[in-house]
């Protein structure tokens, strides 16, 4: 328990749904990482043509009708399947569930560049005219779209928005859903974060101008953080979202309860639109260890944010170093190396999939580290091959983002 909480301020995790690259379901995407199986393959997207992507497969129409796949949007029905899913895994008795005191937090990078390229694309063949134009445009591209879609299609009449955080948003998700609970103001919060980024050529086209877009012979190599000779990110589609309630709530109804929202921090840089701070990054790490009453050697797994830029993964390792310098036994890890960067979902993924370790007491590698980067270098780096671990209680979540916004989460056993 952390400390200085009472059981109405603690918040647990009863819930999983995801979908990934590599696996459409909590155990499925663990027995990936475990297994080294990437989930990038070749992908081809209008005017940039050929490149490589984290891809997700899941079956869009298991919870929605033909018709509401036409009208909504793919980063809607990615948080309608994460949504479906984290619910029946909590077990919640959802028939007879109060729906005005559930609330939806869904993290994104971006919204709406997909629905608005397509509709220009569309256009170009009617010489422009706009009578064309769709007039689902408008709920389709509106922020909380998301959001919005997971509350019309499982009727929740409780809050819901997005929180718009660059690559730092799967972790936002979660702390706002946390910071709701202990508000009292909803008494079940759906949260995490979704991503369509796949689906615009524009990404792939910003990140190749700027020579960030990863490439390599070999698809499932093209990730490669802390590599010597990592050349970029490779983009991914993706989402995860959890099911958080009151550890009192979840003990009452004999929940499984998966871990603890132990602390919790977010940040900004305020020196670079691109160019990440080690500095603040630290800041954020400490400060959430601070909150929950932990020290760096306190924590067992570090999920690195690495998304395998030559000077953003050395920038993070910098401020990975000076925290953890007096914490010898601590693990780090990195996801992206397996589905690429899902942006909004990142950090929300991420944390999926190093949160069964509580169960298997195992750390997941991160793969395609061939010639690991001097700059890269960490004492406790898990580099392609599992480590078992004599104990998985703490788990450090970082997820950073564009415009210097940075988020820290940790979850503990409970």
């Amino acid at each position: 328990m952390v400390a200085g909480l009472n059981a109405n301020d603690r918040i647990v995790i009863t819930g999983v749904g995801l979908t990934a690259p590599n696996g459409n379901s909590l155990r499925e995407f663990r027995e990936s990482l475990l297994a080294r199986r990437s989930g990038v393959t070749p992908y081809e997207i209008r005017y940039v043509g050929r490149t490589l992507a984290g891809v997700c497969t899941f079956d869009e129409a298991k919870y929605q009708k033909k018709k509401d796949l036409r009208r909504g949007t793919r980063a809607g029905s990615v948080g309608i399947y994460c949504a479906h899913e984290a619910i029946a895994d909590a077990g919640l008795d959802w028939p007879n569930l109060d729906k005005s005191q559930v609330g939806v937090y869904v993290g994104l990078t971006e919204h709406g560049n997909v629905e608005t390229e397509n509709e220009i694309f569309e256009l170009k063949g009617f010489d422009y005219d706009t009578k064309y134009w769709s007039h689902h445009h408008n709920p389709r591209t509106v922020a909380n779209n998301p959001a919005g879609e997971i509350s019309l299609n499982l009727g929740i009449t409780g809050p819901h928005y997005t929180i718009g955080a660059a690559c730092a948003a799967g972790n936002a998700g979660l702390i706002q859903g946390a910071q709701m609970l202990r508000l009292g103001e909803v008494d079940v919060a759906i949260c995490g974060g979704v991503s369509e980024s796949i689906r615009t050529f524009g990404i792939f086209a910003s990140f190749k101008s700027q020579g960030a877009l990863a490439s390599h012979d070999d698809p499932q190599r093209a990730s490669r953080p802390f590599d010597l000779r990592r050349n970029g990110i490779v983009v991914a589609e993706g989402g995860c979202m959890y099911v958080l309630e009151r550890y009192s709530d979840a003990c009452l109804r004999g929940a499984n309860i998966y871990g603890e929202i132990a602390g919790y921090h977010m940040n900004s840089d305020a020196s670079d639109f691109v160019l990440p701070n080690p500095d603040r990054q630290a800041e954020c790490m400490g400060r959430a260890l601070r909150r929950a009453g932990l020290s760096p050697a306190d924590v067992d797994i570090v999920s690195t944010h690495a998304t395998g830029t030559t000077s953003g993964d050395a920038q993070e390792c910098a401020a990975l170093r000076r925290v953890f310098e007096d914490a010898p036994r601590t693990l780090f890890n990195n996801a992206k190396s397996y589905i690429g960067h899902a942006m909004g979902a990142a950090g929300a993924l991420e944390l999926a999939g190093n949160l069964l370790a509580f169960e298997d007491q195992v750390c997941h590698p991160t793969i395609n580290v061939d010639e690991l980067d001097p700059e890269c270098a960490l004492p406790g780096l898990v580099a392609n091959e599992p480590r078992e671990m004599p104990r998985a209680r703490t788990i450090l979540n970082n997820s950073f983002g564009m415009l210097g916004i940075n988020s820290v989460l940790i979850v503990s056993k409970v």
